[in-house]
């Protein structure tokens, strides 16, 4: 019975013993490399089992194989034997297994590991981790787009891991983050040592319309366009390159968004400290247009002072215009100084106020009564519009067009484009009007009635017979007696007894040049020609007739 138990016990041992030595499939096992042949190594894993491996799984990518007879390796089993009789084991399984576990603790500290870039994969690269395969996106690879990776390929360098699923074997690594980070300890030191106001040494890393990004030795600053110079600076490009070598001035540090502004001007003089001293009020100089807006023009004096020309003090003549149909860039003009303003850094300027103002020119050379020629402009309801020397213009009023056509009817005469004669009768310089007239080119009237005054006679002869009276012409100059002045006495106020020739003597009551009328009257002849008779031959207390009377002036006229 004894002899039974202790053979139990010993098959018990023995069976403990294998399961204890032979190693388990599946597992990392180390062993001891006997020999080098046909580009495998054979390695002993113990318990008299020896397995082969290609000599490629003892390189890293792109290196060449190390490893040697007696080296010691581990290896994974995948089975204990094959149809060879050999185990059957692999380098690279077993050094996946062993960076797994090493990348995970690594993951989970968020620790760095060494990798080199050996591959290149749709929208990045591949990374070995000695041992296991990692994607690198393009976008990690560094902290600007790079457009040549050779330098970067089978260097071995820290990756951070961003991400890792053992399960379905995906590792996503960064090596921008470590730059960023590496950046982010170098902009600290380098912005340490800088203060606001301090004078530097850079060199321009990258220019935008904006500005220019300048490297002060591991930290970049922003240049902007409007510090680069005290003139107007259109693009930065037009005084800086990449890779240029600059002083700046540091204006700001923004010590938690590690921010830099930077400024070349703030290195030169002011030219603003002299502008009041340099251009005094109502002082001319000329310069050189800048920038046009719909608001006026910009006028560079000299670099760095630039003055507005407001569209109101553009030209005397050209009003609602844009400012770009009177001036265009770079065009050299004169202006004068009208205000200035040293604490908003503003100039006012004209342009208007070189030139002399056309109308008081026009004035001067070209008093009222002077007659003048010119194009018809415009055509509107209540006249027309003439062009004058001096590119303005003045106005025929509808009044002013005809003695004999209502204005009305005489402006429908007129076409845009004719060319006609007026005579100046007012300008006012202030309102920057002038009054033309046609109708006063005609001067017949004041020479048919040269000598004619209030109170003369004068003989008429009849053009028109009419119910409210007659018209009649006196020298080629029409006028018209109403019927109450036909005569004194009411029975003889008829039109009708007048016919078209008949000549006839009558008193001049007004003599009107702005109408070019001739107040006319029978009955006010005939009134005075009574006061004159009275006065002469008789008086209403001497008893005589008026009818003497008249006979004997009659009589003393034919003696």
């Amino acid at each position: 019975m004894a002899q039974n138990v202790s053979m139990e016990d010993f098959e018990a041992l023995l069976n403990e013993s294998f399961e204890i030595d032979t190693p388990a499939e599946g597992s990392v096992v180390k062993g001891k490399v006997i020999a080098i042949e046909a580009g495998q190594a054979i390695i002993d894993v113990g318990y008299k089992m020896e397995g082969r491996v290609d000599l490629k799984e003892f390189a890293n990518p792109g290196e060449a194989p190390t490893v040697a007879v007696g080296d010691e390796v581990e290896v994974f089993l995948d089975r204990v034997e094959n149809a060879r009789g050999e185990a059957v084991i692999s380098r690279d399984k077993a050094r996946r297994e062993e960076a797994w576990d090493r990348l995970e603790k690594a993951y989970a500290s968020e620790e760095r590991v060494e990798g080199a870039i050996f591959g290149r994969v749709k929208g990045g690269f591949t990374v070995d981790l000695g041992g296991a395969v990692a994607f690198l996106p393009g976008s990690q690879v560094d902290v600007r787009p790079v457009r040549d990776a050779g330098p970067l390929m089978g260097l071995k360098q820290p990756f951070q891991i961003l991400k890792m699923d053992r399960r379905r074997g995906n590792i996503v690594v960064s090596r921008r983050a470590i730059l960023e980070e590496s950046r982010a300890e170098q902009r600290a030191e380098v912005i340490g040592n800088l203060t606001e106001g301090q004078a530097v040494e850079g060199v321009v890393k990258n220019i935008t319309e904006y500005g220019a990004f300048v490297d002060l030795g591991g930290v970049d600053g922003l240049l902007h366009v409007t510090d680069m110079a005290w003139r107007r600076v259109n693009h930065p490009s037009e005084i800086l390159s990449i890779g240029e070598t600059i002083n700046v001035q540091v204006i700001k540090i923004n010590k938690e968004t590690h921010r830099i502004s930077l400024g070349m001007k703030q290195l030169q003089d002011d030219p603003w400290n002299a502008v009041e001293a340099k251009y005094p009020l109502e002082s001319v100089h000329t310069g050189r247009v800048t920038n046009i807006t719909d608001y006026g023009a910009f006028v560079e004096l000299e670099p760095g002072v630039e003055g507005l020309v407001h569209v109101s003090e553009m030209s005397w003549t050209k009003k609602n215009v844009h400012p770009g149909k009177i001036v265009s860039t770079s065009q050299e003009v004169e202006v004068m100084v009208l205000e200035i303003d040293t604490a908003k850094r503003r100039v006012s300027l004209g342009l208007k106020q070189t030139m002399r103002n056309p109308w008081e020119l026009f004035a001067e050379t070209h008093p009222e009564g002077t007659v003048v020629e010119g194009e018809v402009k415009n055509i509107t309801e209540f006249g027309l519009f003439v062009g004058l020397p001096g590119d303005i213009d003045g106005m025929v009023h509808l009044s002013d067009l005809s003695w004999e056509e209502r204005g009305e009817d005489a402006i429908q005469n007129y076409r845009k484009g004719d060319m006609v004669k007026a005579v100046v009768t007012e300008v006012d310089v202030d309102k920057e009007r002038i009054s033309l007239s046609i109708k006063a080119l005609d001067d017949s009237f004041s020479g048919a009635v040269e000598g004619v005054k209030r109170g003369s006679i004068i003989t008429v002869t009849v053009t028109a017979i009419e119910d409210g009276g007659v018209e009649v012409e006196y020298e080629g100059a029409k006028s018209f007696i109403r019927r109450s002045d036909l005569s004194r006495d009411r029975a003889e106020q008829r039109p009708e007894r007048f016919q078209v020739g008949d000549h006839v003597d009558v008193r001049v009551t007004n003599v009107d040049q702005k109408t070019r009328r001739l107040g006319l009257s029978i009955k006010a002849r005939e009134i005075a020609e009574e006061k004159e008779a009275v006065e002469q031959y008789g008086s209403s207390d001497s008893g005589a007739s008026l009818g003497d009377i008249l006979g004997a002036a009659l009589k003393s006229g034919d003696e």
